[in-house]
């Protein structure tokens, strides 16, 4: 078997906690703004050298990205020698425990361009991407030469198996070398694992299976012209999908003008209830109903997930609204909107079965359709992508 995973050459694990807010990777634009307007937080924080041009200093200036990634490298550099310690030729078991669910897996770098001997992909993209998010995260990753947070990728096949091999890794070192709580409650373990057997047989179990990405489709691609990518693999045993809804802003429309335009596309609305595939919540500040999705048609690709529908049906289609665009913004479950928000359509989570049936027929899911919990905490271990 080619290798195709491997060990950090270079890699950095906190020493107490994550320098600076804690925000979490789907954070929008707008809320690590804020989190780095907060006194302190965009002086000397990783928050700050990962989103360079959101600082205070950099808006005040109009930076452009490329202009501020000098100067978020060297805080890195500052970082890395005052909050972290370095660890070379290192991999990690990982543990992360919350409300939402546990993980075990193994913090390793990944080929992202990694190819099988019938030239199929090693890692496997799950969902469609924005274009500027991945060309964005791609030039941060150059730019700083490392990687401060990992996806998450999921093994195809045999995943109990690699889950009870780190559960006995971990039952065999004993205390971890990093525990933290990150603000939402959930406890984050970590214990590095240098080179000898242990670790050559966690990186056998890692590639013993193609990777389905869970979470981090625009890292993964943000990374595809580097020699490798920082990542999580973990086969649960816990975890969760939620539900990523979409939120309507500045549009200007009420209740009333979405029915009347959905309406008008041959829709269907009634009283509202809780989503359940084939049908949508839609919630405004004043009201609420629900919508039938069409009918799934006999030419259409099955499983049909709803992300894509509501896309291009109700909100492309029906309101003339670009989904890529600044007014549809994506929306974990149980989070509130921005103050201002027009409407938040909900969805039901995409059951497992079918993000297992759309990966097997080659498919991609709609963009920001899953969101896999518990998630791995950024900024926990640093990874150089240099060699």
């Amino acid at each position: 078997m080619s290798e195709w995973a491997w060990p950090a050459r270079r890699g950095w694990f906190v020493l107490g906690e994550v320098p600076g807010p804690d925000v979490d990777e789907f954070a929008e634009a707008d809320q690590v703004i804020a989190a780095l307007a907060r006194p302190g937080a965009a002086d000397g924080t990783l928050l700050a050298v990962q989103h360079p041009s959101q600082t205070p200093a950099a808006l005040a200036a109009a930076q452009p990205l490329a202009a501020t990634l000098p100067a978020a490298r060297r805080t890195l550099d500052q970082l890395r020698a005052t909050a972290y310690q370095e660890a070379d030729d290192v991999v990690a078991a990982y543990r992360v425990t919350g409300g939402d669910g546990t993980a075990l897996g193994v913090l390793c770098l990944i080929d992202p361009a990694a190819v099988d001997a019938n030239g199929l992909a090693r890692v496997r993209h799950s969902e469609q991407v924005y274009p500027d998010v991945v060309e964005e995260r791609a030039a941060v990753l150059a730019g700083l030469g490392a990687a401060t947070s990992a996806a998450m990728l999921l093994p195809v096949a045999e995943g109990p198996a690699l889950t009870d091999l780190i559960r006995a890794t971990i039952d065999g070192i004993g205390a971890p070398a990093v525990s933290t709580t990150d603000s939402a409650g959930r406890r984050h373990d970590l214990w590095p694992i240098g080179p000898g057997a242990t670790q050559d047989a966690l990186l056998t179990a890692v590639q013993r299976h193609p990777l389905l990405v869970a979470d981090g489709n625009h890292r993964v691609a943000a990374a595809s012209h580097l020699p490798s990518l920082l990542a999580l693999v973990t086969a649960g045993p816990d975890l969760h999908i939620g539900a990523i809804n979409r939120c309507l802003h500045d549009t200007g429309l009420t209740l009333a003008d979405l029915v009347a335009a959905w309406h008008q596309a041959g829709l269907t609305t009634r009283a509202p209830e809780p989503p359940r595939l084939g049908t949508v919540l839609v919630e405004t500040p004043a009201d609420a109903i629900s919508v039938d999705l069409p009918p799934v048609t006999h030419d259409e690709p099955q499983p049909r997930i709803d992300h894509g529908t509501v896309e291009n049906v109700l909100i492309k289609a029906a309101l003339g609204i670009d989904p890529e665009g600044p007014h549809v913004r994506p929306l974990p479950a149980n989070r509130e909107p921005a103050t201002g928000y027009d409407a938040v359509l909900h969805i039901a989570p995409v059951p497992f079965a079918d993000v297992l049936r759309v990966h097997e027929q080659g498919r991609r899911m709609p963009r920001k359709s899953t969101y896999f919990t518990p998630k791995p905490r950024s900024g926990l271990f640093l990874a150089d992508l240099t060699s």
